[in-house]
């Protein structure tokens, strides 16, 4: 024990190993450490990472040490501990980042408080990229159409393209038009935001229209996070934040975004994003009495709870869909009762479809309500009671094409198919070329004859001779079943 005690009562003494180093110091660097280990720290109030020995001198002096202190233990100075790097408050390093400094690509840069500088306005830039684009590949047309010559020229603007219903050529020229590739169009400006979307929406819309979703799906990931900050303004006179996305725009990416990757769950949880949006804004609308943006954001709110329980069913949670539309709270009779009507029909019960179009006196009088409850009577197999229905409501309005495929379907289950078949060729011929309508004669043309394919060619040569319509002039070969 005797021996023992010189060593410990030198470990009391540390400062003297502090005097000892009186050489300069190695230029050696650390994480931490600047370009010049010599050069004098900067001018700052934060205290700097590095801590000097406990000298007087300069560490690349070479004066002589001074005396030692006192070796009485209340003046012995205490070492100063080192940071470890890892424990290294951020404001004291001597390479400060700050966001301020180094902005998110694209982020406008705010001014200080008090500034009457301008803000400097979003760079859209990157949704201008050609490489985000697909092809469009016009294989999957058919020949009647790609050789037809009611083909638009390349120079055709993009709203005469949308009017007679060249969605495939309107695709293209929105493409065109963003990537400043095109023949007339002008690029936008990357800080115009109004015009990017308002092409991007259509370039996404009309793929939807020609069967290339996937495609869609694929594009659509360059927008990102739409609940970013970054896709939000702020107005400077009332000072409320606004979205720069239109909301079809954002409606839109969140089932072709869940498309892409694969996931509709996420198409569920974004939907209750739109939503909360919206219950938000409606408030806002009730409480300055806007009637207008009050029913605008109320038809949004029951839109949104409507396309969730779409994406319930598509991903197999019939119960859950279910319980969903039983909660909704939409407005008596209109398009909403609707379309709850037809998902209703859509999870198999037939009883909660009528329940959504009856009133308390029986059945409806509308003809939305009349049109719903022939289709609970197909659902039901009561063919015979479907078909009076669909006469009566051919009655009505005479020319009516959803009426009068519904009938051909009818007349078809009832045994009737040259009849039915009859009746989908004659609105053909008069001017009549939606999907429904094409699917439903070509698979007529296949349950009557062995020459079903020369009857589908026949029928594309004759669709292609049409005059353009809005609702899609050029079909693909899935319209034909070829």
């Amino acid at each position: 024990m005797d021996q023992t005690q010189p060593e410990d009562g030198k470990g009391h003494k540390r400062t003297r190993s502090a005097v000892k180093a009186t050489r300069p110091r190695s230029s050696t660097k650390g994480p931490l450490d600047a370009a010049d280990p010599l050069a004098p720290p900067p001018a700052t109030s934060q205290p700097s990472t590095t801590i000097p020995p406990p000298s007087s001198s300069s560490t690349t002096t070479t004066t002589p040490a001074p005396t030692p202190p006192s070796p009485n233990p209340q003046f012995i100075p205490q070492p100063t501990p080192r940071m470890h790097p890892s424990h290294t408050p951020r404001a004291t390093s001597p390479l400060p980042r700050s966001p301020a400094l180094s902005p998110t690509p694209g982020t406008p840069r705010r001014p200080p408080p008090g500034s009457t500088a301008p803000f400097r306005p979003k760079d859209f830039s990157f949704l201008l990229r050609p490489e985000i684009f697909h092809p469009l590949t016009p294989l999957n047309i058919p020949p009647a159409f790609r050789n037809s010559t009611k083909q638009p020229p390349p120079e055709t603007p993009l709203p005469e393209l949308l009017e007679k219903g060249h969605f495939r050529a309107a695709a293209i020229s929105a493409v065109q038009t963003l990537t400043g590739t095109g023949r007339t169009p002008q690029q936008p400006d990357p800080s115009d935001h109004v015009r990017i979307f308002d092409l991007l929406y259509t370039r996404w819309a009309c793929l939807t229209l020609i069967n290339s979703t996937d495609l869609a799906a694929q594009e659509v990931k360059a927008l990102g996070d739409l609940n970013s900050a970054f896709y939000l303004s702020e107005d400077p006179t009332s000072g409320k934040t606004h979205h720069l996305v239109p909301w079809g725009l954002r409606v839109l990416n969140v089932r072709l975004q869940a498309i892409g990757f694969g996931d509709l769950r996420r198409a569920v949880m974004s939907y209750y994003e739109l939503a909360r949006e919206a219950r938000v804004r409606l408030g806002e609308a009730m409480g300055e009495h806007d009637n207008s943006s009050r029913e605008l954001w109320r038809e949004r709110l029951e839109d949104l709870g409507v396309r969730v329980a779409g994406v319930l069913v598509e991903m197999g949670d019939v119960k859950g869909a279910g319980e969903h539309l039983r909660g909704l709270k939409v407005g008596d009779g209109g398009k909403m009762e609707m379309m709850r009507a037809l998902l209703w029909l859509r999870l198999g019960d037939v009883d909660a479809a009528r329940g959504c179009v009856m009133n308390g006196e029986g059945r409806g009088v509308t003809r939305g309500e009349k049109v719903v409850l022939a289709l609970c009577d197909m659902a039901d197999g009561e063919y015979e009671e479907a078909v009076a229905k669909w006469r009566e409501l051919e009655e009505e309005e005479e020319g009516d094409e959803m009426v009068m495929v519904n009938l051909a379907v009818c007349l078809l289950y009832v045994g009737r198919m040259q009849e039915g078949r009859a009746l989908l060729e004659g609105m053909v011929d008069a001017g009549r070329s939606s999907h429904t309508l094409l699917f439903n004669l070509t698979t007529m043309y296949e349950l009557c004859t062995e020459r079903a394919r020369s009857l589908k060619v026949r029928l594309s040569e004759k669709v292609a001779a049409m005059e353009e319509t809005n609702d899609g002039w050029e079909k693909t070969n899935a319209d034909f079943k070829l």
